[in-house]
């Protein structure tokens, strides 16, 4: 098995972990020490999830379970979702972005969440069951290999600490090209991760990169990637400073990792 297919297995052993037995581990959330890759969380879900974005009385309207506290922003915080749209959630976990968004499109839209592991997913179906969710829909997929929706489909695309964990964001970003509406209908919102110093393959911790901390890129290889899917009106909608590594993996000083939100159109 060669190191990217490794890397998948063991994000969808971490994440199906999280899935059934909540986020022990503080994977993707906000720390309470900034200078470390693995400081334990002080916050409950709900905390955590309050810290980098979330309206505490909006979660309260949606499953308590899709609350898991993974992600360090809100793509729905600056999505403007509209009543009808087609919405597609990419790396949907327990459904917390896929609910909120159910509740902005009401009847007339849908809200589609793709994920590759299948506990998430199960859970995910069972909180839209168990609420009486009709406009939501929960798929199986890579999302860099292809996402399982049609062409030219989707409204809005939105993600939350999930494109940061693939290995290659350029086939990603033209995967979401492909199923948003076309002549400037289409964008995507999107809050990840970025690097001062990217690592090289040779230093990579797999622990790392489930903690969406050494698959990411730097701002600027991370928007050439918007750009070369075919992107325009690009726009950095939030930025701020989410972690600082004393030393990187080879030694050579300190490394930031900085969370930003991002806004792009499918012209």
């Amino acid at each position: 098995m060669d190191k990217q297919l490794r890397l998948k297995e063991k994000i969808k052993e971490q994440y199906g972990k999280i899935a059934i037995d909540g986020n022990s581990n503080s994977y993707c959330v906000p720390s309470s020490d900034c200078r470390g890759t693995s400081s334990e969380s002080l916050f409950s879900p709900f905390e955590s999830s309050k810290a980098v974005g979330y309206d505490i009385d909006k979660l309260k309207l949606i499953p308590e379970n899709s609350v898991l506290g993974v992600g360090y922003g809100n793509p729905t915080q600056f999505a403007s979702i509209n009543e009808g749209n087609i919405v597609v959630d990419l790396g949907s976990g327990a459904g917390i972005d896929v609910f909120l968004a159910a509740n902005l499109v009401k009847e007339r839209g849908k809200v589609i969440g793709i994920d590759m592991t299948e506990d998430m997913l199960k859970k995910a179906r069972e909180n839209a069951k168990k609420h009486g969710y009709r406009n939501v829909e929960f798929r199986q997929g890579d999302i860099e290999q292809e996402i399982p929706v049609e062409d030219n489909y989707v409204d809005l695309v939105i993600s939350n600490c999930v494109i940061n964990l693939t290995t290659n964001k350029e086939n990603t970003f033209r995967e979401i090209y492909r199923i948003l509406k076309p002549e400037g209908k289409g964008r995507m919102v999107i809050s990840d991760l970025v690097t001062s110093k990217e690592i090289d393959a040779d230093f990579v911790s797999m622990e790392n990169w489930c903690s969406c901390i050494d698959g990411a890129l730097t701002k600027e290889n991370y928007i050439d990637s918007i750009k070369k899917a075919g992107f325009a009106n690009i726009e950095i909608l939030d930025e701020k400073l989410y972690m600082e590594l004393e030393e990187d993996k080879e030694g050579k000083g300190i490394r930031q990792i900085t969370s930003i939100s991002i806004k792009a159109v499918k012209e």
